[in-house]
């Protein structure tokens, strides 16, 4: 790749068109999903839902396999999860987990555990046990996922549909996260080692990389007191996740700033803003759409900022970009 190309998501091996058109295959074939959010599957079970969601680390498992640090994977496990259910209006409860391994060490095998009591104990939940896996056929080095459980009483569900005139409110994510690692390593690894200092900052590009996915459990209860339309878990996808909303305009005027990590994967890779925008949270993890007395409430309570509204449309509009 020439200096003058730009990296995309598709060009360090993740297609996120074609991935989304695989999932809708996948849930299409499911036909007795009576009950979901876009974050979660709701079980009825009398006066409240059960709800459950999955999901895993992803690819900054090499990252931190390539440090020898698997301390905080076990906190961005939880996290990816445990946010999605907030985002549905769900407490989660418990958590199990799935470690699929190459072959069995007690090192990093107690390094994940300690990451997920850690991430369960400040979401507040039980970690319920789960399985370990020794599959040399089948994993190279080793895979990380889980699944969450959650409670909500029936009226709690957020609708999940944005209303023409909501306001945004955001709150900041504290790094990468645990998306769009495959382009990130692709881009911080062109002309660096995970050791080498990073250039934009404090720690190692490999730390960067490694910061754990912030939590928003503590949230809930605020959220709940007040007239949430929908939310949306900035994962992977980016900006995007918005339109998951509904079908309108976000226009995003006042975002949280982007972190340096962001600016060094953008120049490293020479990834485009709009690419950038499409992969990463870019600075803000999670996006709340309610009507405006309680946006300013709600930011009133917690470290939130109003970040932009909702109009009509079928875009998202963000730093002179339109992301559909």
């Amino acid at each position: 790749m020439s200096e003058e190309e730009e990296l995309t998501y598709a060009d360090a091996g993740v297609d996120i068109d074609a991935s989304e058109a695989a999932t809708a295959a996948l849930v299409g074939a499911v036909s007795d999903i009576d009950n979901t959010t876009d974050y979660a599957g709701l079980l009825d079970i009398g006066d409240q839902y059960l709800a459950l969601a999955t999901d895993g680390v992803g690819t900054k498992l090499l990252v931190a396999e390539a440090m020898g640090d698997y301390s905080t994977v076990g906190i961005d496990c939880i996290a990816m999860n445990a946010n999605d259910l907030v985002a549905s209006g769900v407490k989660p409860v418990a958590f199990v987990d799935y470690l699929a391994v190459e072959e069995p060490s007690e090192e990093f095998s107690e390094q994940v555990g300690e990451g997920l009591a850690a991430g369960a104990d400040e979401a507040n939940m039980a970690l319920v046990g789960g399985e370990t896996a020794v599959m040399p056929d089948v994993i190279s080095g080793l895979d990380l996922a889980g699944a969450c459980a959650g409670l909500a009483p029936k009226d709690a569900i957020f609708p999940g549909e944005a209303e023409v005139g909501d306001l945004l409110v955001g709150f900041e994510s504290s790094g990468i996260h645990s998306n769009g690692l495959t382009l990130a390593r692709k881009a911080a690894t062109k002309n660096h080692d995970y050791t080498d200092d990073f250039p934009l900052g404090e720690g190692t590009v490999g730390e960067q990389l490694l910061e754990p996915t912030r939590l928003y459990t503590s949230l809930l209860p605020e959220l709940r007191e007040r007239d949430v339309h929908a939310a949306a878990h900035v994962t992977g996808g980016g900006w995007t996740n918005l339109l998951r909303m509904g079908e309108h305009r976000y226009e995003i005027t006042d975002p949280f700033p982007v972190q340096q990590i962001f600016e060094f994967i953008r120049t490293e890779g020479n990834v485009s803003d709009e690419e950038m925008h499409r992969t990463f949270n870019m600075g803000t993890g999670f996006v709340v759409a309610l009507p405006e007395e309680d946006a300013e409430s709600l930011v009133e309570a917690t470290d939130g900022k109003i970040i932009g509204s909702v109009s009509e449309g079928d875009h998202v509009e963000i730093r002179g970009l339109s992301l559909d």
